[in-house]
Formats: C-alpha cells, structure tokens, sequence
C-alpha cells in the first residue's frame, strides 16, 4: 500500500495547531505539529510557541500546555520562515482545516508572508467516505477506524492521527477513487467542515433571508438560529460567510458551528429587509449583534402645559400610535440615551436645562448653564418662554419622527408581491387577494424601530397602492 499520492507531486503536511482559544486576528499559537509526507518518506517536526496572553485554564487541562511551558519558546514571527517552507508547495491537511489554516494563515500575515496553500479539510473527506456516519470528530475517526492514540490534543499527537486515517482509507478505497474525491474536495468552494454540499447546491441566486442552525438542524427541530442575514443573491452571500472566515473570527468561529441552512425567498431587496428585522426579533440569534429587540424604546413629546407653555416630556413606544402623531421627536434605545441626546441639544442651541427637565433651578437664581453663558435666560427672564420655545423647536427639527400621511393602510409594490403597512408598521406581505384580507383583518403589531427605518426609505423606492 502506497499512501503518497503521485498526483500531489509537492507532497503532503498533516497539520494541527494547538491555541489559546483567541481569535486568529491575535498570536494565540501555543503548538504547530507538522507530519511531511512525499516520495522521500515521512518526517516530523513540531514547536511550542510563545502567545501574546496567557493559556487559559481549561485549555490547559485539556491539552496540557501551560504558560511555564510556553515561557521560552519562540513567537510564531521567529519561526515563521521555517513553518512556511515546511508547508510550501504541499497540500495542507487537517481536520476542521479552517481553523487551522485560518489560524496559521493571518500569522504568516503579521511576520509578512502569505501562505496560500490547497487545503484538504479531513473532515470534509470523512463526511464523503463515510455518508452513514453522523459524527466526523477526530475522536469519532479514532474509535471508527481504530486509530492509535500517542498524545492527543497535542499538536504532533493529532497530526499523526491524520496521517493514520490517511493510510486506513488507502487500505479500504482504490487510490482513483480517492484521487477523485480528494481532486473534487481541494477544487471546491470552501464550505464548512459540517455543512452538506446539498444545502449549498439548493440556495438560489435570488432575494430572500436565509438562517443559519447549528448541531440539531433547524427550527422544525426546535432550535434556534445561529445567525439570520439577508441578500438580494442569497447563493453569492451565503459562500462568501465561509470565503472570508480567516478573515474574520466571527465568520470563523460561525462556519465551525453551522450544520444546516434554510432561506426565505422573497421579491426584492424591501421584502428580505422586512424579513430578516422580523426574524431576527422573534427568534434571537446568537451571532446576530443588531436588530435585537428593544423594550424600552421612547421619544420625546412637545406638548403644552395648563398655562400654554412648551414643554417636553419621555414617552414609551408602548405607550403611544407612533407614526399617527405629530409631536415626537427622536427614538431611542434607553432613557439615558434620550437624555443625553437632549443635553448636548441644550449645549449646542444655548437652551435652558432646568425648562427643559433636565436638571433643576435653584431658588430665584439663574441656572447654572446661564452662568457659564451657555443658557441665554429664559430662566430668570433674560429670555421670553416662546423665544425659548422657539429655539427648541428648531433644535428638534432634525430629531422630528415622519408623520403618517395616508389616512389607512398601504401597500408597498415589489414585484409580484405587495408589502402592507400602517402607521409605519409592516403587517405583511401578500401575494394574492386572500392573502391581503388576512394580512388586513390580523391587526397591527407594535412598533419595530428597525421596521421604521426600512419603510421610511421603502415608500420613497417602490410604488404605492392605497388600501
């Protein structure tokens, strides 16, 4: 039995780092192993190194590397050069290979080299070889194929697994089938060691949603999503998540998760907007950082008090029909977010803090903006209220909310679809007519400050139709 394939004429390295659990964007190498194999036979070569932090606790018990150990070995940038002569012109093999090579690859990028390899990912291999078979973990090969374990979680220790798995398939696969499977697997986009290819060959290249899931397969399974995103190519921007992750440590640290996608086709850019806002709310994913659902959104409202003076006041999103007044001014996140909004307006337009509620007026005495001429004195009368009121309203211009103009509810035009909305709320989308007189007799959500945003741009873009 020969393991060394004549087509990969520059040999092979069977790779495995050990790290710190950091991203791949900081030094977090603790150990390289690198197994060589080529018509010269098989060597092995491996290296502590140093990481710019400390080896956290639970990495330590499980690989056995602690911070003593690392002390005086040499950074990745001292020893980059030979690594990457080890690896050049070979085809680089590891299991999950992403990260590995994501790893290596962003540090030969700080010591000034580019590594640009082909990338055999072991695990992709397994999943082909051996379809009836869930689980393709290295500890999932060493038992299935009864592979002898010196030191594993080690970084020669687990290379040397590789190696082992390598010669097993030779012994139970003809050399061109294998030849085959791996040609196919290194001239392939780069996918996720446990995404199905299936799943990528069925994404279309049109609008729409499209969620990741992660170890139990999808919602029907009563999981919830890794992550929600939206395209107007679904296909194009779900290969460029795996594309990029050495990259990007979150797209890493995501494709090493993923084991399912499901996508919902919309009509256009407006509907996968729409609905991935919606989403993203209901279901809550991990890796989504925007679009989260907000509780304590609020405005202000200018209104008159009892003697006809203007006068502000914090409301809740709960609490009012946005959309239908036409005296709110500014969203935001928390109370302290408004509040601070409103003071720097008061710094800025020279308005009186204590009139404005933001702070209190001593006693028959100026405020303490007047005193630093940062107030012009509607406090003590230096200014008149409707002056004052005045000049707050122009403050508040560029924070007024957009009224609702129509007098019911509207429908948005996007191709065969029709998006309905009322007050700046999105109720639907409809397709036919039964559609629309559910959509209509449902009622109306609450408001969705992200719903907003996307609205406000969308009746500007598509055509109206009056309900």
């Amino acid at each position: 039995m020969n393991a060394f394939p004549r087509y990969v004429p520059g040999g092979l390295a069977f790779v495995d780092i050990e790290t710190t659990g950091g991203p791949a964007q900081c030094e977090s190498i603790t150990e390289i192993g690198i197994l060589q194999v080529d018509e010269d036979g098989m060597r092995e070569w491996s290296t502590l190194v140093r990481p710019e932090s400390r080896i956290p606790e639970y990495i330590q018990r499980l690989t056995g590397i602690d911070d003593a150990m690392v002390a005086d070995a040499p950074r990745f940038a001292d020893i980059a050069g030979e690594v990457f002569d080890r690896l050049d012109g070979r085809l680089f093999v590891a299991h999950n290979a992403r990260f590995d090579h994501g790893h290596l690859r962003a540090a030969f990028r700080r010591a000034g080299l580019d590594m640009r390899p082909q990338v055999l990912c072991t695990v992709k291999l397994s999943r082909r070889l051996f379809p009836e078979h869930r689980h393709h973990g290295l500890d999932h090969l060493v038992e299935r194929h009864g592979l002898m374990v010196a030191d594993r979680h080690r970084a020669l220790g687990d290379a040397q697994l590789l190696w082992q798995f390598w010669q097993k398939i030779h012994e139970r696969f003809p050399p061109g089938y294998l030849e085959a499977m791996v040609r196919e697997l290194i001239g392939r986009p780069s996918l996720p060691p446990h995404l199905d290819p299936e799943q990528i060959a069925g994404l279309p290249e049109t609008p729409g949603v499209y969620l990741f899931y992660g170890e139990r397969g999808g919602e029907t399974d009563g999981e919830l999503p890794l992550y929600i995103g939206k395209s107007t190519r679904l296909r194009s921007r779900v290969l460029s998540h795996f594309a990029a992750d050495h990259q990007s440590d979150r797209e890493l640290s995501l494709s090493q998760q993923v084991r399912h996608i499901e996508w919902i086709e919309t009509a256009g850019e407006i509907g996968a907007l729409l609905e991935e806002a919606r989403l993203v709310k209901r279901l809550q994913p991990t890796h989504n950082r925007q679009l989260r659902r907000n509780r304590e959104l609020c405005t202000w409202r200018l209104a008159t008090d009892i003697v006809g003076d203007w006068r502000l006041e914090l409301v809740h999103a709960a609490d009012l029909d946005f959309g239908r007044r036409d005296d709110l001014y500014g969203f935001f996140r928390t109370r302290r977010e408004a509040t601070n909004r409103l003071r720097a307006l008061a710094r800025d337009h020279a308005l009186c803090p204590p009139l404005l509620g933001l702070e209190k007026k001593p006693q028959g005495a100026r405020c303490f903006g007047f005193q630093l001429k940062r107030c012009r004195g509607a406090c003590h009368g230096g200014e008149s209220p409707q002056a004052h009121a005045l000049r707050l309203i122009e403050a508040l211009h560029t924070l007024k909310v957009e009224h609702w103009t129509w007098p019911g509810p509207i429908g948005l035009r996007e191709g065969e679809a029709l998006h309905v909305i009322d007050g700046w709320r999105w109720l639907g989308t409809a397709t036919d007519e039964a559609m629309l007189a559910n959509i209509l007799e449902s009622g109306r959500p609450t408001f969705d400050l992200d719903i907003y945003k996307i609205l406000i741009k969308a009746v500007k873009r598509l055509p109206i139709l009056m309900l």
